[in-house]
C-alpha cells in the first residue's frame, strides 16, 4: 500500500463555501432568511451571496484582503459568512458594541479594505475612521440599510448601498475556491479587546470542520427553524451560519434580543433551534408573567459562552425548554465540548441533572483531545472533580494563530501539541471537565483557591438573585477576599440585605469561599455577547480598598 497516498481527486480543500451550492439544489425554494416580512429561498440566497462576491471583486477585492462587517442579526450579515470569502477575501465581523476607539484600532490592525456598516453604526465608523492614524489608508464603508427601521433616513440616490451593489454583481459568478484548505477565511477579534487586539485567523478547513461537527454534536435535523439570538458577530455564530445550509434550515433574524419579541418570534415562526449566552437563558427565565410563555413546540438551546449557573439552566428547562451546554472560544471557531447528556440521568431531581448539566462535559466528536493539566508539572491533574489545573486543546478547529503576533500564538500553542485556552478546569472521576475559572479570575485568599464561577453557583439558587458576579477584593489580612455583585429581581430590592446574602452563603459553602462584600447593582455590566465584564467589577472592587480583619460589608451602586 505504500503507493497509495493524497491524489487529485481526493486532495479538494475542504470548505464551507460549497454547502450554500448544494443548499440551494436541495432547498431551493425552502425558506433561507426570515426577517420580519422579508424572505428569501435558498437559492435566491445563493444568488444574492454569488452576487456579492462578483461586486467585490469588481470593487478591487481580492485573495487575502479583509472585508469588516459592523452589524447586527439581518440578512445582509447572514450573507456575509458566504459572499466575503467566496470572493476570496478574509471575513473580519466586528462587534456593534465596541467603541470608535476600538473600531479603529480593529481597523487599522486588521488592514480592512472595506466596511459594511448598519445605519446605526455609521456614527460609530465615522468616529473610528477619524481616529486611524495619518497616512492609514481609510477602509470603503458601505451602508447597509434596513427598511423595517423607520428612524433612520435613506441613503442619498448617488451613495454605494449593499443592494446596490449586489445589482452590479453577477448572480451566475464562479465564486473563488481556496487554493488550500489552509487558507485564511475568518478574522476574528478576541473579546475584551484593548491595545494590543489578539486577531484569531482561522481557515476554510477549520471552519469546516467545526461546523459539520456542531450539527452532529447537537444532532441538528433536517430544514429546523432557527432563531438569531446569538450574534452573528460572536464567534461567527458558533458556525451556525454555516450549519444552516448544511440542513436547509430556516434563519429568522432578530435585530435586538429582549424576552418579549424572542417569545413573540418563537411562537409566530415556529422557532425549534435558538443559541444564546447563559444571560439568554436568565432572560427568558427571568421575563415577566405575562411575557413568559411555554414553548408551543419543542424548542431547543445551545448555550455557552460563560459556564451556567444550574439554577438558571433549572429554571429555563421549567418553562418548557431543551437546554444543551458547551464550551469553545473564539480560537476555536465554535464549540468543542459538550455536555453530552446520558440517559440514566433524566431519573435524577431537576437541580441535580441541572448541576451535571452545567458541567462542560467532553470533546465533540470532531475535537482530538481534551485534557486539563497542572502548569507546573505539565501532567494531567487527577480525575477528583476538586484539582484544579489548565484546560488544553488539540484539534482540526483550532486557529491558525494571532494576526501579526508571533508572541501571543507561541505563547498559546505550544510546541507540546497543545493550545492552552487559559481557563481553569476540573476533571471529574466519569471524564467530564467543568470549568472553574479564567485564569485571572481564580481568587486566592490566605492560600485557598477560590473558584468565582462555584460561588457565583451558589448564590444564583438565592430566592432574590437576577444575577452574580464574584471577584477578588484586597484584603488586609487573607491578601484577597471573595467581592459578590448582585442584581436583584423585579420586586427584591430593598427587601434583601447583604447581610442576609452573606447569612444565607454561609449555610451553602465553605466559609472561606463566602463573600465579605456583597455590593447591590440595578444591573452588571456585560459586553455585546452577554458575558459580565469582570474586569470592570475588579476594579470597582479595587477602588472600594481593602477588607479589615473581621469585616463584612455592602454598599449600593
Amino acid at each position: 500500500m505504500d503507493s497509495l497516498s493524497a491524489n487529485p481527486a481526493n486532495s479538494s480543500p475542504l470548505t464551507p463555501l460549497g454547502f450554500l451550492e448544494r443548499a440551494a439544489t436541495v432547498y431551493g425554494d425552502c425558506p433561507s432568511v426570515v426577517y420580519h416580512d422579508t424572505v428569501f429561498t435558498w437559492s435566491q440566497t445563493f444568488r444574492r451571496c454569488l452576487r456579492l462576491s462578483s461586486a467585490l471583486v469588481s470593487l478591487g477585492i481580492s485573495r487575502r484582503d479583509i472585508v469588516s462587517a459592523l452589524l447586527p442579526n439581518v440578512p445582509a450579515m447572514y450573507e456575509m459568512h458566504f459572499g466575503v470569502p467566496m470572493s476570496g477575501a478574509v471575513l473580519n465581523t466586528i462587534n456593534t458594541r465596541l467603541d470608535a476607539r476600538t473600531v479603529a484600532v480593529l481597523l487599522r490592525h486588521s488592514g480592512s479594505k472595506l466596511v459594511f456598516a448598519d445605519p446605526a453604526s455609521l456614527p460609530l465608523i465615522r468616529d473610528a475612521l477619524q481616529l486611524l492614524p495619518p497616512g492609514h489608508p481609510a477602509p470603503r464603508v458601505i451602508p447597509v440599510e434596513d427598511p423595517h427601521e423607520k428612524e433612520f433616513p435613506a441613503a442619498p440616490a448617488e451613495t454605494l448601498t449593499y443592494e446596490r451593489l449586489l445589482e452590479k454583481g453577477d448572480p451566475e459568478f464562479a465564486w473563488v475556491r481556496p487554493a488550500s484548505e489552509w487558507d485564511p477565511m475568518i478574522l476574528n477579534y478576541t473579546s475584551g479587546t484593548t491595545s494590543a487586539p489578539k486577531g484569531v485567523v482561522h481557515c476554510h478547513r477549520g471552519i469546516f470542520l467545526v461546523t459539520v461537527d456542531s450539527l452532529v454534536d447537537w444532532a441538528v435535523p433536517p430544514q429546523p427553524t432557527y432563531l438569531w439570538t446569538l450574534p452573528m458577530f460572536h464567534a461567527n455564530g458558533w458556525s451556525f451560519p454555516w450549519g444552516m445550509a448544511v440542513v436547509g434550515g430556516t434563519n429568522v433574524c432578530l435585530r435586538r434580543v429582549d424576552a418579549a419579541e424572542v417569545y413573540a418570534t418563537i411562537a409566530l415562526c415556529g422557532v425549534n433551534h435558538l443559541c444564546g449566552a447563559p444571560v439568554v437563558l436568565n432572560m427568558l427565565a427571568n421575563a415577566p408573567e405575562g411575557v413568559r410563555q411555554p414553548p408551543p413546540g419543542k424548542v431547543r438551546i445551545l448555550t455557552a459562552g460563560a459556564p451556567p449557573p444550574a439554577a438558571v439552566l433549572d429554571r429555563t428547562e421549567a418553562i418548557g425548554f431543551e437546554v444543551s451546554h458547551g464550551y469553545g472560544l473564539t480560537e476555536t471557531a465554535g464549540l468543542v465540548v459538550s455536555c453530552a447528556w446520558k440517559g440514566e440521568w433524566n431519573k435524577l431531581p431537576a437541580l441535580e441533572r441541572a448541576r451535571l448539566k452545567a458541567r462542560q462535559g467532553v470533546r465533540t466528536p470532531g475535537m482530538a483531545e481534551v485534557d486539563v493539566i497542572d502548569g507546573e508539572t505539565g501532567r494531567s491533574v487527577p480525575r477528583d472533580g476538586s484539582t484544579m489545573g489548565e484546560i488544553v486543546l488539540r484539534g482540526g478547529c483550532i486557529m491558525l494563530g494571532y494576526l501579526n503576533d508571533v508572541k501571543a500564538t507561541k505563547a498559546a500553542i505550544r510546541d507540546n501539541g497543545w493550545f492552552y485556552t487559559g481557563d481553569v478546569g476540573v476533571m471529574h472521576p466519569d471524564g467530564y471537565l467543568e470549568i472553574r475559572d479564567r485564569s485571572k479570575d481564580v481568587i486566592i485568599s490566605g492560600g485557598e483557591n477560590i473558584s468565582s464561577v462555584e460561588v457565583e453557583s451558589v448564590l444564583y439558587g438565592h430566592p432574590a438573585v437576577n444575577e452574580a458576579a464574584v471577584v477578588a477584593r484586597p484584603d488586609e489580612f487573607w491578601g484577597e477576599t471573595p467581592c459578590a455583585f448582585v442584581s436583584l429581581k423585579d420586586g427584591a430590592a430593598g427587601a434583601v440585605t447583604a447581610a442576609d446574602v452573606i447569612a444565607w452563603s454561609r449555610e451553602r459553602m465553605p466559609r472561606y469561599m463566602v463573600p465579605k462584600t456583597v455590593v447591590f447593582r440595578a444591573e452588571l455590566p456585560k459586553t455585546s455577547t452577554g458575558k459580565i465584564q469582570k474586569y470592570v467589577l475588579r476594579n470597582l472592587a479595587k477602588e472600594m480598598g481593602p477588607t479589615r480583619k473581621g469585616a463584612s460589608s455592602s454598599s449600593k451602586m
